[in-house]
Order: C-alpha cells, then sequence, then structure tokens
C-alpha cells in the first residue's frame, strides 16, 4: 500500500515523463479534452464516439475503434469517423492483429488498447488475451515516430476508460440482476411458503384430535366403560385422524421438496459469480418431472376455488420429452403460470350457454418453428376469463407491471418478468394469446 511520500514520488515521475514526452499543444490538448469530455459523457456508446472523435478535431485523423463484444468475445468496430451514422461493416480486418507495438499496415497505423492488469485478473470476461480492442488510425501520411508514440499514449488512456466503463456497467448489470433475484425468491419461494402455515394448522387440529382419543382410551381403559363397539368406533375415529396427519405430512414434504428446489436453483452460486441467471440442463420428461409435480401443488387450492383442470391430450408422445432443460426453472415457470391462472380464473359462459371455469395445460409439437429443421414444443397454460385489453398485452411482460384486471388481486407484477427471462436463457420464447372463452399464456422450447 502507497504511502503520501510514494504517491509524491510517482507524481513527480510522470512530470519528469510529459517533459520528456514533449507533446504538441495540439495532442496536449487533445489528451485533456478527452479526460474531460469522458467523464462528462454518461453513455458508453458516446465515449466510443469520442475516442475517434478526438483524432479528427485535434490532428485532422480518421479513427476506427473495434471493442471486445461482452456478450459474443469478438472484436467488432463500434465507432468510426468515416461512417458518422453508426452502420458499418462491423468484422475485424485480417490486418489487425495484437501486437505489443503500434505497427503500420496498408497505410494505417494499428495500435493495441489494453486494459488496466489489475482489472483484468478481477474480471477476465472484460478483455480478451489481456487486451481491450484495437484502434485504427489513417492515413498514415506524415506522421513520425514521436506522432506515433502519442496515439500509442492516446490509446492507453483509452483503454484505461472505457475498462473502467465496462466494469461499471458490469457491477450495475450484476446489482440489477440481485435485485431481480430478490424479487424471485420473495415472489416464487417467500409468498408461496405462506401456504406452510395452513398444512401445520391442519397438522396441530389432527394432532389435537389424536391427544383427545388418547385421554378417552386412558379413561375407558381404566374404567372399563367402553364396550367392543365404543372401542371400534374409538379405532375408526383414530384410523380417520392417522389418515389426516398422513395427508398433511404428506402436503408439508411436497411443498417442502418443491420448496427445496427453488431455492437450491435460485441460490445457485454461478448466478452470483455471472451476475445473470445460469442453466443446469438435464434431459425430462416435462409432464412427469415438472407439470404434474406444479399441479399437485395447486390441484387443492383449484379445487376450492371451483377451477376444473383439464389437459389437451397431445398429438405425439414427443411433446412430453425434451432434452436438457433447467428443472428447477422451468418448474417456477410452471408455478408462476398455475398460479396467475389461479388467481385469475373467472366464471364464462360457453358456446352452450354453460357456466364454466377451468384451466387447461397442453403442448404440441411446432414444425419448423426456429427455422427449418429445427422444431420447437408449444407448453401452453390456458385459463377462462375476460381478454387482457389490446393496449396492455405487450406491458405484462415489464417488470412491476400489473393490468387493470389486477387491482383487487395481491401480487407485485414480477411473475410474468421471471418467466420471460427463465425462457429467454433456455433460447425459448413467451408470449400471451387471447382465445375463445379466455387467456393463454405459453412458451416455446427447442425441441
Amino acid at each position: 500500500m502507497a504511502d503520501l511520500n510514494n504517491i509524491i514520488d510517482y507524481i513527480g515521475h510522470k512530470k519528469e515523463d510529459y517533459k520528456r514526452y514533449d507533446f504538441s499543444e495540439a495532442q496536449a490538448i487533445a489528451l485533456k479534452t478527452f479526460f474531460d469530455l469522458a467523464q462528462e459523457f454518461d453513455e458508453i456508446e458516446d465515449i466510443y464516439l469520442l475516442c475517434v472523435a478526438i483524432p479528427k478535431v485535434f490532428l485532422d485523423l480518421d479513427a476506427r475503434l473495434y471493442l471486445l463484444d461482452q456478450k459474443e468475445m469478438e472484436f467488432t468496430l463500434v465507432s468510426s469517423t468515416d461512417t458518422p451514422g453508426g452502420i458499418f461493416d462491423d468484422t475485424l480486418p485480417d490486418y489487425i492483429q495484437p501486437q505489443c507495438k503500434p505497427y503500420r499496415v496498408n497505410g494505417r497505423i494499428v495500435i493495441t488498447i489494453r486494459g488496466k492488469k489489475m482489472l483484468s485478473e478481477q474480471l477476465p470476461h472484460t478483455h480478451k488475451g489481456n487486451y481491450l480492442g484495437f484502434l485504427e488510425i489513417y492515413p498514415d501520411t506524415g506522421l513520425n515516430e514521436h506522432d506515433v508514440f502519442f496515439l500509442e499514449k492516446y490509446a492507453n488512456r483509452i483503454g484505461y476508460n472505457i475498462h473502467n466503463r465496462f466494469l461499471l456497467n458490469k457491477n450495475i448489470e450484476h446489482l440489477r440482476f440481485i435485485q431481480s433475484l430478490v424479487a424471485d425468491i420473495e415472489h416464487n419461494i417467500i409468498v408461496p411458503n405462506m401456504v406452510f402455515k395452513l398444512f401445520l394448522r391442519r397438522l396441530k387440529g389432527k394432532i389435537t384430535k389424536n391427544r383427545e382419543i388418547e385421554k378417552k382410551l386412558s379413561i375407558y381403559t381404566n374404567d372399563d366403560t367402553c364396550d367392543s363397539i365404543c372401542i371400534e368406533r374409538l379405532l375408526d375415529e383414530l384410523a380417520d385422524v392417522n389418515s389426516g396427519l398422513f395427508e398433511e405430512f404428506s402436503n408439508i414434504e411436497r411443498h417442502y421438496q418443491n420448496t427445496t428446489l427453488f431455492l437450491e436453483t435460485l441460490l445457485r452460486k454461478s448466478h452470483f459469480d455471472k451476475g445473470q441467471l445460469t442453466l443446469r440442463t438435464k434431459p425430462c420428461n416435462m409432464k412427469r418431472d415438472i407439470i404434474q409435480p406444479q399441479l399437485e401443488q395447486f390441484e387443492e387450492r383449484f379445487k376450492e376455488s371451483g377451477i376444473i383442470v383439464e389437459s389437451t391430450p397431445c398429438e405425439s408422445e414427443e411433446a412430453d420429452v425434451i432434452t436438457l432443460v433447467d428443472l428447477g426453472l422451468i418448474a417456477q415457470v410452471y408455478a408462476n403460470l398455475f398460479s396467475n391462472a389461479l388467481k385469475y380464473s373467472q366464471e364464462v359462459i360457453n358456446q352452450k350457454g354453460d357456466k364454466v371455469k377451468f384451466v387447461r395445460y397442453c403442448r404440441d409439437i411446432k414444425k419448423d418453428y426456429f427455422g427449418m429443421g429445427k422444431d420447437g414444443i408449444k407448453y401452453s397454460v390456458f385459463n377462462t376469463a375476460p381478454h387482457i385489453k389490446p393496449e396492455e398485452r405487450d406491458k405484462i411482460f415489464e417488470e412491476g407491471y400489473r393490468g387493470s384486471n389486477s387491482s383487487s388481486k395481491p401480487g407485485t407484477g414480477h411473475g410474468l418478468t421471471f418467466i420471460k427471462n427463465a425462457v429467454d436463457i433456455h433460447g425459448g420464447i413467451f408470449g400471451y394469446e387471447p382465445q375463445p372463452l379466455g387467456n393463454n399464456f405459453y412458451f416455446v422450447l427447442p425441441k
């Protein structure tokens, strides 16, 4: 760790360095202008434009800036003085290669841009091979070695500044992800876990009843006032209570397993390391491994609300099997879809004039959905209710948005956002479509 004297010495060395650099007035002002404006601009795209505009304004040189695409991990053209509109061929020319020093090629000067070594070690995915990109300067006419030296120093300043912006953006994305993950945990675990209170209350009632039977048996055993009919009646009552105890135990065990699956999925270490949802995929039978367990969680509440559950037969057995999905995430997708169906289902009048209230789930093969030879499987959950208003159909997937039909219903407006994110990282598509008698929410995954 440096102390004040070390800093003062370092400043002295830097002061001597700048004397030795002997930059021209235009070059010195160019660096100052870059530093000033780089602090003022908030959008990183403006920084990209600034990087190529400085040589143009102060040195009458054109420039192109190539940087590492953080998602594709490939170098792309991000700004250029000869295409100010931002529409250009973004491929990296073959003549541009990483080099320790600037080099001349095709009447141009190419300088490799590096970031801060310490930051590269902390977050290696902001660079590739310890460099961030390239600055291409042209035309190389009348430029001496001192000019090239200045451009090298200028590229270094670009690297430090942009690397800091990369890290800032990554940290912002990370924080947003954590905020979203907290909302996922609240929506998919904390709120549903309130049902434990119901299970425990009913379990307590059964145990209390068992204790009453225990007291009666104790009394009757001591005074011989209970005949065989009486004992048989008590045994029947005891069997009924024990059956209820087993049922409540099964409910709690099933809910525990579901909660554990959701917690293990949402609190996965890789989510926090990468700042985004990550997948742990494996082959599974969607109906057996995901849909049916989630239906069991909602079965009793559907009955209490007078909702009939229907399943549309699949056209092919293939629709029941899909390879490589994250079981925990897709299970939460269905949990959210069934929860919304429970919350918003209403009685409607069918074509026969009968009042109906039901939820229907189905699976269908969609040939060539993702392109020629790339089939998809469409998974749908439908519920009877008035259609969502057309002007709200695009907004319902936005974080925190709640439609006009939800004002009297509890909720956070997060469920559909979670579904969309979970389906997106599977390479799928999530959507809504109005259908006769109600609303259908669906997602399509690659087969």
